[in-house]
C-alpha cells in the first residue's frame, strides 16, 4: 500500500505543476497581448492636416498589396507598438514623438511621416528608419 500512495502522491505533484506552468504561460500571454484601446488607437483614422487643431500621427502605413511582411514599429529603447503583418487597406497611426520603424518589403506599404508621403520603397528590399514628430 506505500508504494501506491507514493505513486498517487508524485501523481498529484506532476499534476499541480502542470496546472502552474499552464496557468502562467496563459497569464503571460495576456498581459503581453496588446489591448483593445491600445489596438483602437494605433489604427485611429488620421485626422487631415488641414483642419484646425488637427492632429497628425508621427507615422502612418497603409498596406498596398494582399499581405505585407512583417511591419514592426517600436518606441527606441522602449515598448513594441506592433511587430506583424498587415492586409491590404489595413492602416495604422502612431502618435509617439520617436518610433523605430523596420518594414520587410518596402513595395508594398504607403508611409506617411508627420503627414508627409516618404517615398516608396523598392519591391523586396527591407526599409528601417526612425521618424521622430514634427514640432508643430
Amino acid at each position: 500500500m506505500g508504494l501506491a500512495r507514493l505513486a498517487l502522491a508524485v501523481l498529484a505533484a506532476v499534476a499541480l505543476v502542470t496546472l502552474l506552468v499552464v496557468g502562467a504561460r496563459a497569464l503571460i500571454g495576456t498581459l503581453s497581448a496588446p489591448s483593445q484601446a491600445e489596438r483602437e488607437r494605433a489604427s485611429a483614422p488620421a485626422t487631415p492636416v488641414g483642419e484646425p487643431g488637427a492632429r497628425v500621427p508621427t507615422v502612418r502605413i497603409e498596406c498596398l498589396a494582399e499581405t505585407c511582411p512583417t511591419v514592426t514599429v517600436r518606441v527606441p529603447g522602449g515598448d513594441v507598438l506592433q511587430h506583424r503583418e498587415m492586409s491590404r487597406g489595413e492602416e495604422v497611426n502612431y502618435f509617439e514623438t520617436e518610433l523605430d520603424v523596420v518594414v520587410s518589403d518596402g513595395g508594398t506599404v504607403r508611409v506617411t511621416e508627420n503627414g508627409l508621403p516618404r517615398p516608396q520603397g523598392e519591391p523586396g528590399a527591407r526599409q528601417a528608419f526612425t521618424v521622430r514628430a514634427s514640432g508643430g
